[in-house]
């Protein structure tokens, strides 16, 4: 569990009449078996599992609606629940109650091809979407690599690879249908791409993780299929090298689709987990290039030429589709290479973003300070809006360990906060991060606190997770 997450589970007297009230209502939907509990209980984090006392599958935004005004009626914790990629222990039932699984609210509902914008469901993951976009030329470019339900991407204000060129989910949904804490449904914003008209509702529930509403439905902004697209990869000889090559890539103007950073111990574990062949151990940039035939051509001679002044290698190019998807397969698949590290190993998982400038002092920190902890781990990053992870190989039981990768964790964190950064640029906050948020957000955070109060007076909405109790 989380250790500023603490909560008192609810009480078996509470809890007893909700379950048997949602058993007589959704039969089949409702699920208090032991391994579906456990399933919807643990993400991809390495925070304890904490199972809910019973899941509903829903299949409609009145399903969610009718769900919480019973847990409100009986104050009754709330756990939305997507496709559990999250990496903060943002699905555990800190302190019990009922998950609400919107997997099966998988309809892709609208998709308005001349105004570039689509509505779906919850549950429709980034994959089926794109599937379905393919044949009308259009793309959605949100991808945290994980095939992540699009409510759930929404949630966490989930990013990726692509979002040096196109943004985070911040800045492509549209609107949302939620429903709050009261059972309410409400729908956030039209589908106009600016209003003046009152509050930001859209943003502020994009990356409430849960605490504030349920989110069902999701309006997205879509984008035309690059004419052109081709990959290349480059390698150094230190990463100092590499970071300066990114640096001077976003501050010349390029518009880069992606740009994504490897140290030397993750391109090892990649190399060995993904069979890619050709490249070594080093420092090593992956690029990609969207636009016309000559855009993309005068994109890569540029970067090109500013990797030659750091003395990065010629560029090795991933033109065709098969290949590309090889190369971006190997680094979202960059979890489980670091698991492959070595037999007893589980991955604790963290992200930091810091202004561009900051960057190269921040990785380079992290990477010393690392070395200093004898410490398995790999540092990979979307290093063009400044955004990397570490990922720590250890042992759960080694309390040695757990605890050296916490104090890098915390330490890195902390430089980050200070550089003017954040202690998260895409993970989001649920359980893991909540220690931090004073420290990045000072002040603010009692307005943060006032909204929870105002739309979750009762506080069954995911608690434990984004505020400090």
């Amino acid at each position: 569990m989380g250790e500023n997450a603490m909560q008192a589970r609810i009480e078996a007297s509470a809890i007893t009449p909700v379950l048997e009230q949602l058993r007589e209502r959704f039969g089949q939907r409702f699920s208090t078996a032991p391994a579906i509990l456990e399933r919807h209980g643990q993400d991809e984090s390495y925070h304890t599992p904490m199972p809910p006392d019973g899941v509903v599958f829903a299949a409609s935004t009145e399903d969610v609606a009718e769900v919480v005004r019973l847990c409100a009626e009986h104050r009754v914790p709330v756990i939305p629940f997507g496709t559990g990629t999250s990496l903060e222990g943002h699905i555990g039932a800190l302190a019990g109650g009922i998950s609400i699984d919107l997997s099966q609210m998988n309809n892709i509902l609208e998709v308005n091809a001349e105004d570039l914008d689509c509505r779906v469901e919850a549950g429709v993951t980034r994959k089926q979407l794109n599937t379905h976009l393919r044949d009308q030329g259009l793309f959605f470019p949100i991808d945290p690599g994980a095939d992540a339900s699009i409510g759930g991407m929404a949630a966490t204000r989930a990013s990726g690879t692509n979002a040096v060129r196109y943004g985070t989910m911040r800045e492509n949904v549209l609107s949302l249908t939620v429903v709050t804490a009261s059972g309410e449904i409400i729908r956030t914003a039209q589908r106009a791409r600016k209003s003046s008209a009152g509050y930001d509702l859209t943003r502020l529930f994009v990356g409430s993780e849960g605490t504030l509403g349920v989110i069902t439905e999701v309006a997205l902004k879509l984008y035309g299929i690059p004419e052109a697209t081709s990959a290349a990869v480059c390698q150094f000889g230190d990463l100092e090298s590499a970071i300066n090559t990114v640096i001077l890539t976003i501050q010349s103007g390029i518009p880069m689709a992606r740009i994504e950073l490897l140290n030397d111990s993750q391109m090892e574990a990649c190399i060995r987990f993904s069979g890619l062949e050709g490249y070594e151990k080093k420092p090593t940039l992956f690029f990609e290039f969207h636009g016309s035939e000559t855009g993309v051509k005068e994109q890569a001679e540029a970067v090109e030429a500013i990797a030659g002044e750091f003395g990065g290698s010629a560029f090795q190019w991933a033109e065709k589709a098969e290949d590309r998807n090889k190369l971006w397969e190997a680094r979202h698949n960059v979890h489980y290479a670091i698991k492959s590290m070595r037999p007893d190993c589980e991955v604790m998982a963290t992200d930091i973003c810091v202004p561009i400038s900051r960057l190269a002092e921040a990785i380079l920190e992290a990477e010393k300070d690392l070395a200093a902890t004898g410490l398995k781990a790999g540092i990979v990053g979307h290093v063009g809006d400044g955004n990397f992870h570490v990922g720590y190989c250890i042992d759960p039981k080694n309390k040695e360990e757990v605890e050296a990768a916490k104090g890098h964790n915390e330490r890195m964190v902390m430089r980050a906060i200070a550089a003017g950064g954040t202690c998260t640029g895409e993970h989001g906050v649920g359980q893991g991060k909540i220690r931090y948020m004073e420290a990045e957000h000072g002040a603010a955070l009692g307005a943060m606190k006032a909204i929870k109060q105002a739309l979750d007076p009762l506080g069954i909405m995911n608690p434990g997770k984004v505020l400090p109790a």
